[in-house]
C-alpha cells in the first residue's frame, strides 16, 4: 500500500498517550487506525442520516438494538485484536 508522509499537530498530552499505546505497532500505524475508524463512523453517519431522511427516525426500540448490536461488534472486535496479540507473542 502507498503511503505519504504528513505532519499533523498534536496536542503534547495527547501525544504521550499516543506513543504509550501505540508501542511496538508504531504511531503512524496506531493513526491511520484511527482515522479509519473516523472516516468509518463519519460514513455510517451519513448513511443513517440518509435513511432517517428517507425512511422516518429510528424507534426508541430500533435504537437500543442497535446501540446492543454495536456493543457485540466491539466486543468481538477486542477479543479478536487481544487473541491477535497473544497469538503474535506466541510465534515470537
Amino acid at each position: 500500500m502507498a503511503t505519504k508522509k504528513v505532519t499533523v499537530t498534536i496536542p503534547e498530552d495527547l501525544l504521550d498517550e499516543i506513543r504509550a499505546e501505540a508501542a511496538e505497532r508504531g504511531i503512524s500505524a496506531y493513526v491511520a487506525e484511527a482515522l479509519r475508524f473516523k472516516r468509518d463512523r463519519d460514513r455510517l453517519r451519513e448513511l443513517s442520516d440518509w435513511l432517517q431522511e428517507e425512511y422516518g427516525p429510528l424507534t426508541e426500540e430500533e435504537r437500543t438494538a442497535a446501540f446492543e448490536e454495536l456493543e457485540d461488534l466491539d466486543s468481538e472486535h477486542e477479543r479478536r485484536r487481544a487473541a491477535g496479540k497473544h497469538d503474535a507473542g506466541e510465534a515470537a
